[in-house]
């Protein structure tokens, strides 16, 4: 497995976990059955959960393209320091969006995604 491909493997494994915090919150809030239900007068999440769960929302939208870009390099045999590097870069940056985001730190969540961003560019850049 190329290091792109482990790099792929570790955001997935962290978009599976990413989810638990806020439904445990919402388990808590909510109770169990409405959380599993659709009640129409559903309380609402911790502000850390909602924004949590934003978080996590974004990283899916942005999962699938970072997950083209690294199968399309692997299946055009593209590998270099530079994927190498961007991947990696790419899992730490949104580790980071993730925790502040949760954390409302400001302006950390908008550069730790212009982070990751551009480790997207950079392996559009090596593949085209």
């Amino acid at each position: 497995m190329t290091s792109e491909l482990m790099s792929l493997t570790w955001i997935v494994a962290l978009q599976m976990i990413m989810w638990v915090p806020y439904i445990l919150n919402m388990i808590a809030v909510r109770g169990l059955i409405n959380a599993v239900g659709y009640p129409e007068d559903a309380l609402p999440l911790a502000a850390w959960a909602a924004r949590m769960k934003a978080a996590h929302y974004n990283g899916v939208e942005n999962l699938v393209v970072f997950a083209a870009l690294v199968l399309i390099a692997n299946a055009a045999g593209i590998t270099n320091e530079t994927t190498v590097l961007a991947c990696e870069i790419y899992f730490w940056a949104r580790l980071v969006h993730l925790l502040l985001y949760t954390f409302a730190v400001p302006w950390g969540r908008t550069l730790a995604f212009a982070v990751a961003w551009m480790c997207q560019v950079a392996l559009l850049l090596q593949i085209i």
